[in-house]
């Protein structure tokens, strides 16, 4: 359908929601609450949530007249709607987009699954929740938000209401979380069937680049990294130029160490650096294949010095190296950058070093949001990345016109030759405008320049409000009062986000809010964000970004291109073009940057849905464990598999009288105990037929593991497979993240061989998937054939780890910070397959009739083979 008839589609939908008003408005408060009884029991007698959501918005917009005193707009309830089928609503600032996901978020709710709401940080979690918790309970439905450090109770009560708002980390490490516990009752989580996502493009696209990462303890030496820092301080960096001659080396011709490149973030050591390096570890050669972690080191102690940036890529606060988000400027708790790089920059700082952890479980945030069966989304920037939306989530951009026109001007960029030139003028500006009582947002992109920007206005003592990643515990305070007359305030980048503006008095009659830029952003939405913080529901306002040719996006894009033209018409420094042809060129920047990004992004989850699809077999097998299932059958099928695999392992030649029986038979007694020998198995069976002596020794298993079963009885059988079940797949699970890293830190060099890196990822990660799955069978077929159960003991009593043990990384995450609080319950760790005394080897029964074939009737004359009678 095209937009335009989706959007009249919509408008009839709402004025017909309109027509329903009267009659709601005639119900009492109890019959209102009775409401979601009948939708539930229509629901279950055969309707769709499409055959009643009509009503139900109706009733959502009567429950917001009684209890906020706010009757919900059309263009609210046209927006609901597009959420509630699973698209991305593109409402402006101010439009009210915490209301109207009240609207699909209750009707998803009536199906009894719990529906979660995704949103940038834990105050816009808990706010939202308590400011919309009456309309939900006028409904008679129940709310709930899950917050950072919440005790494990808190958090499953959370999730057992009909909505729960929460970040976006804290429902992914919760699934995470819920995928290690040892018992149903230590996970949370009911269901993915309904989710919205609000600020869609902070989540989906900003924060959707690296993984929700939980980690165990470390095991690489922290002094190595002191080294290495230690050694590159003394190397001399320059900056690429990528403009050697042909054949020539740039690295080597440069007369530098070393060359790094600010655009591909990427660095190449010269033979005197690879030298330096080799004198101060007392070693031969770097690059023999066992220094191959030293070639890592080097790599990121380069990056380190040269392309990280202290104050703009980070901060160090409390003896800490803290990352400072490059899109919302604030500090990233919890995120670490990986493959030893964070270690790199605190050896830089010379501060404590946390060592690399191994992975305990891991997904990125683009494939924990597909595991929604229904996904909307809410923003007021989305268009420009509609493309991604559609090729990654499947969602569409709809863009809800506003309730009242925009009357904010945004005006042409000004552009100025230098630097310096550009920061006297946006001084004067900020002056000027604050002396005529008008309020001022200044929009930064890094807290070194918020913080050079308040130096300069206290010098000229302008009072005025910072708001950067290190003040983000106040920021939603701070944003509340930018609009009051005069106030000026300087915000990195998108800080303060689901905060409204709202203007002082008598700010209107001044021009409204004045939004300064002083620098673009690589991508033009987020641009886009910090005009709208301007003109909310019709209020005035204006927007002006002011840059310069030597900002970092306009030089590294196109720097020459400007300077050529300023250059050209001989403009004076502090004079500023103002051109549409200048502002195309950064645009097409922006849009080069956008589709760097995008591509980046679009790599990752390829490389994840390798994992994703091992991940989802592996969750699902454990998932079907925790619900108790009888796995009877697939043990059955897996000591079947084990056997048929040790016949064939010893019966791999071409002729019958070069296979191993006597291997084979000891084989099978390691696996099963059987008492089968060689001899037996010559006078009985064929054995130059495969078949015949596989379906000799699985049955001789099957009927072993028949006869434990009946020792133990079926219920506790059941629960001694599925506790090994469970101790097998995770401690193998655990391994096999790690072969996977380790072949996907390095399947990049294939390309030198002509190889695609991601097919060879896709085959090998099958290969050891393939090998995994076998090893679990066998592993799990082994120890129970060898376990012994003492019931007086709590035999089935996994160990439980602290949750202090764990920790969470989200490297671009918001509120990741130390999650273990939440974990101490639900998190128990498998610990490896059990070899202890609790569960002792079995001794194995010994024939003392070796005359007796086992196939012969049994001595005792009981009528039965030997084999099924004492021979058993």
């Amino acid at each position: 359908m095209g937009e335009g008839r989706r959007l009249k589609r919509l408008q009839e939908q709402a004025v017909y929601i309109g027509t329903l008003e009267p009659e709601f408005e005639a119900l009492s408060d109890a019959e209102l609450t009775g409401k979601t009884a009948e939708f539930k029991q229509r629901l279950e007698n055969g309707e769709t949530l499409e055959d009643i959501i009509f009503e139900a918005f109706a009733a959502v917009r009567e429950a917001f007249k009684r209890t906020i005193g706010v009757r919900l707009f059309d263009v609210q309830l046209m927006g609901g709607i597009v959420l509630h089928e699973g698209d991305i609503a593109e409402m402006k600032t101010g439009e009210g987009k915490t209301f109207v996901a009240v609207q699909a978020l209750y009707l998803n709710g009536l199906m009894g699954h719990g529906v979660h709401l995704v949103t940038t940080n834990d105050y816009l979690a808990k706010r939202d929740s308590e400011w919309t918790r009456p309309v939900y309970e006028l409904l008679g439905s129940s709310v709930g938000s899950i917050q950072n450090m919440m005790p494990f109770a808190g958090r499953r009560e959370a999730y057992a209401c009909d909505v729960v708002y929460g970040t976006n980390s804290e429902f992914g490490f919760d699934y995470l979380r819920d995928n290690m516990a040892v018992s149903l009752d230590g996970t949370v989580q009911r269901s993915h069937a309904y989710a919205i996502v609000d600020e869609v493009d902070s989540i989906l696209i900003d924060e959707a680049r690296t993984p929700l990462i939980i980690s165990g303890e470390p095991e690489t030496a922290a002094s190595t990294y002191y080294q290495f820092a230690r050694v590159v301080l003394s190397l001399d960096g320059k900056a690429a130029t990528r403009k050697s001659a042909k054949g020539e080396d740039e690295t080597e011709t440069s007369g530098a160490d070393y060359l790094y490149d600010e655009k591909f973030k990427t660095v190449s050591p010269a033979q005197t650096a690879i030298a330096a390096v080799e004198d101060a570890l007392g070693i031969d050669n770097l690059y023999e294949p066992s220094h191959v972690l030293l070639v890592n080191h080097l790599t990121q102690a380069l990056k380190a010095q040269s392309l990280y940036k202290r104050d703009v890529d980070y901060v160090v606060q409390e003896g800490e190296v803290k990352i400072v988000d490059e899109f919302t400027g604030r500090i990233m708790e919890g995120r670490r950058w990986s493959e030893g790089l964070h270690q790199a920059i605190e050896a830089k700082e010379g501060v404590r070093i946390r060592e690399e952890n191994v992975t305990l479980a891991t997904i990125t945030l683009q494939n924990y949001f597909r595991l929604y069966e229904t996904l909307g989304g809410m923003t007021g920037t989305a268009k420009t990345e509609e493309k991604e939306f559609v090729e990654i989530y499947n969602l569409h951009v709809v863009e809800i016109p506003t309730n009242e026109p925009v009357a904010r001007a945004d005006e042409n960029d000004f552009i100025f030759k230098t630097v310096e030139a550009k920061w006297q003028a946006v001084l004067d500006d900020i002056v000027e405008r604050h002396e005529e009582g008008q309020p001022v947002l200044v929009g930064t992109i890094a807290v070194e320049t918020s913080e050079f920007l308040a130096e300069l206005l206290k010098r000229k003592g302008i009072p005025h409000n910072v708001l950067n990643a290190k003040e983000h515990e106040r920021e939603s305070e701070i944003i509340k009062d930018a609009g009051q007359p005069g106030a000026v305030t300087i915000a990195t980048n998108m800080a303060g986000r689901g905060v409204d503006i709202k203007l002082g008095e008598g700010v209107v009659d001044v021009g409204g809010l004045y939004v300064l830029g002083t620098e673009r952003h690589e991508a033009r939405r987020i641009d886009n964000q910090l005009r709208g913080r301007s003109g909310r529901q019709g209020d005035p306002g204006e927007s002006r970004f002011y840059l310069s040719a030597q900002d970092d996006l306009v030089r590294l894009f196109a720097g020459d291109r400007i300077h050529g033209i300023m250059n050209r018409f001989k403009i004076p420094d502090d004079q500023p073009m103002e051109a549409g042809i200048l502002s195309k060129q950064i645009e097409n920047a922006q849009k080069k940057v956008e589709e760097q990004n995008f591509v980046a992004r679009k790599n990752v989850l390829k490389y994840d849905d390798v994992m994703n699809t091992q991940r989802l077999v592996i969750y699902d097998q454990r998932r079907r464990v925790l619900e108790g299932e009888d796995l009877s059958d697939e043990v059955s099928g897996w000591i079947t598999e084990t056997v048929e695999a040790s016949v064939a392992q010893f019966t791999d030649s071409e002729f019958a009288e070069d296979w191993d029986l006597e291997g084979l038979v000891t084989s099978m007694q390691a696996l099963s105990g059987t008492d089968i020998t060689a001899e037996e198995l010559r006078e009985e069976v064929d054995v130059t037929d495969r078949a015949a002596l596989t379906e000799e020794f699985v049955e001789d298993a099957l009927e072993t593991y028949a006869e434990r079963e009946q020792a133990l009885g079926a219920e506790l059988a059941r629960e001694v497979e599925r506790y090994i079940i469970l101790q097998v797949v995770d401690h193998r699970w655990r391994e096999h993240l790690e072969s996977m890293d380790y072949l996907r830190e390095g399947v990049h060099l294939r390309a030198f061989a002509q190889k695609d890196p991601l097919v060879e990822y896709r085959g090998e990660g099958h290969i050891l998937f393939e090998e995994l799955s076998g090893t679990i069978r066998q592993e799990v077929v082994f120890t129970l054939f060898h376990v012994s159960v003492q019931v007086e003991q709590p035999a089935l009593e996994p160990m439980h780890a602290r949750g202090d043990d764990l920790h969470y990384e989200h490297e671009t995450s918001a509120g990741a910070d130390a999650i273990a609080a939440a974990g101490s319950a639900a998190t128990a760790l498998a610990a490896p397959p059990a070899r202890s005394s609790v569960l002792p080897v079995q001794q194995q029964v010994v024939n003392d009739h070796k005359d007796v074939g086992r196939n012969d009737p049994c001595w005792c004359g009981s009528g039965k083979k030997f084999k099924k009678c004492h021979g058993a």
